[in-house]
């Protein structure tokens, strides 16, 4: 196969050992193949490639299907070919087919550990501490020296949020490559984004519920209040002002009343209010 050290062949018997044990320690891009196939002949020298420049930072592991079909069964392949691409465990990307050697090398940056890496983690150590503005200056040194690393990008605007340096954040995201802004992560940071410029020249809630009991039709206000909630975490009664705004006036501020419902479904995930309100928003909407 190839007598870099960083390429290794892999069995049913040792998969469990050479890729999901060291996928703790470094990315582990698994390759399945076979000889016959001419798309994996072709894919081969852009592999062995990176595995010789990258020098150690990544494992290559090859799986020959026609010697190891009990592992091209547990793992459903049924083109070839196809890499899987493991870190901390788990599959975190997969590909079919030939690809370039630089989306390949985009995929393998996104997971391999870099020196502003190190200082993500030393800027998360002091945010837990409480120390956001040494976090903040760890970030933008770590931004500076690396602008081509998006976690450090992510972490820094969602930290510039918390400090509300909303335009800061706004610049951060927008400068995240296409593949990364649509990832959940990322879309979860534009929604926490959007609701804190929401609020950002609101009154206190208190303010705002004073203002709704007096006039249950202002529904500037009711906007405001659902962010407020919706950024302390009072999912359920944002939730149910914003669908209060949608009942009230369906096109007010351009639909904010189901454009602030997704933001917080983007927020929760698969959390289980989502489907709940689904539907009480299917409802209303059709």
């Amino acid at each position: 196969m190839s007598p870099n050290q960083n390429v290794i062949e892999v069995t049913a018997q040792d998969f469990d050992q050479q890729v999901v044990a060291r996928s703790h320690e470094l990315p582990v891009l698994v390759d399945f193949w076979a000889e016959w196939c001419g798309p994996c002949q072709m894919l081969l020298p852009i592999l062995l490639k990176l595995a010789q420049e990258y020098g150690g930072k990544f494992l290559l592991a090859k799986v020959n299907t026609d010697r190891e079909q009990e592992l091209a069964m547990r793992f459903g392949i049924r083109s070839i070919p196809t890499m899987k691409l493991y870190r901390n465990g788990e599959v975190v990307e997969e590909l079919m087919g030939v690809q370039s050697e630089a989306r390949l090398r985009a995929l393998l940056d996104r997971y391999i550990e870099r020196e502003s890496d190190r200082v993500r983690a030393e800027a998360r150590r002091r945010e837990a501490q409480g120390d956001l503005e040494g976090a903040l200056d760890l970030l933008r040194m770590a931004a500076a020296e690396d602008p081509e690393n998006p976690r450090v990008l992510q972490d820094y605007a969602r930290l510039a949020i918390r400090a509300g340096a909303l335009d800061e954040a706004r610049s951060l995201l927008e400068r995240l490559p296409a593949d990364v802004r649509s990832e959940d992560e990322v879309q979860g940071l534009e929604a926490l984004l959007e609701l804190a410029e929401t609020v950002q020249d609101a009154p206190e809630e208190a303010a705002l519920r004073a203002r709704l009991e007096e006039d249950p039709e202002d529904l500037a206000a009711r906007e405001g209040l659902a962010a407020r909630l919706a950024l302390r975490g009072a999912w359920r009664e944002a939730l149910d002002q914003y669908l209060e705004i949608l009942k009230r006036d369906r096109g007010f501020h351009d639909g904010i009343g189901h454009r602030g419902m997704l933001r917080i479904f983007t927020l929760l995930g698969d959390d289980p209010l989502v489907a709940e309100y689904r539907r009480k928003l299917a409802n209303w909407l059709y």
